[in-house]
């Protein structure tokens, strides 16, 4: 699955997950199998979650005060997780704490089930 980090635990092989997921977010849409604005969507949220973890990060380093792992896990949720995992990958943010982990993996089995949700609702609403 990953590669084995040096601090001992599991890190994931690349950023390409997110891409992919845009990506294939990006087909469904030109199949006209998903409204456009869902790709927008997720990427305008997954820009403001990276935002949100540098933000996040900055005040960790300067030990200021921090975002609640509440709202980064809602901005997952609603579609930021693309972000998210940037984030914890090229900021390395919230890459070792387990618990923040599986929740946050959580949050994109939800939001990728309602996105598949949506896609099926789309597909019976339009018009043949």
């Amino acid at each position: 699955m990953g590669t084995a980090d040096p601090r001992g635990g599991r890190r994931p092989r690349s950023v390409l997950f997110p891409f992919a997921f845009l990506l294939f977010t990006f087909v469904l849409v030109r199949l006209d199998l998903l409204p456009f604005p869902i790709l927008y969507c997720y990427s305008a949220v997954s820009l403001t979650t990276f935002l949100i973890y540098a933000v996040d990060k900055h005040a960790a380093r300067g030990n200021r005060r921090r975002i609640s792992e509440r709202t980064l896990h809602m901005a997952s949720l609603l579609g930021g997780w693309p972000g998210a995992a940037l984030a914890q990958r090229l900021l390395h943010h919230k890459s070792q704490k387990a618990p923040f982990l599986r929740l946050y993996r959580f949050t994109v089995l939800v939001n990728c089930a309602f996105l598949a949700l949506s896609g099926v609702l789309w597909g019976s609403w339009r018009l043949p």
